[in-house]
């Protein structure tokens, strides 16, 4: 019988300018929004927003500055506007919180 292999992949974030810059994997139209994990070294989420018209990202800023205790305009989506795969950039907080969101 083999063995189960564990595959741990941590979550990369940059701190740079007071502000820190991290990869998102989202998964809309979720009965609810919440962390999920980690996803090739992204954040994985689920959304409860559909992917139409903005609603999507908008739900990912809103419940993300609500985590980390920020502004929803201190949370900017850099790239990836339209796809489940993400760059967002967050001012005032630090990699330490960023990681908190995985307890």
């Amino acid at each position: 019988m083999a063995g189960r292999v564990e595959r741990t992949v941590s979550l990369e974030v940059r701190e740079r300018d007071g502000a820190v810059t991290f990869d998102v994997r989202v998964s809309p139209n979720a009965s609810r929004t919440k962390v999920l994990g980690v996803h090739d070294a992204a954040l994985k989420l689920s959304l409860a927003a559909p992917p139409v018209e903005g609603a999507a990202n908008a739900e990912l800023r809103k419940f993300l500055a609500r985590a980390l205790g920020v502004p929803q305009k201190a949370v900017t989506i850099v790239r990836g506007q339209q796809g489940r795969t993400k760059t967002l950039r967050v001012e005032g907080v630090g990699a330490e919180q960023v990681h908190a969101l995985l307890r």
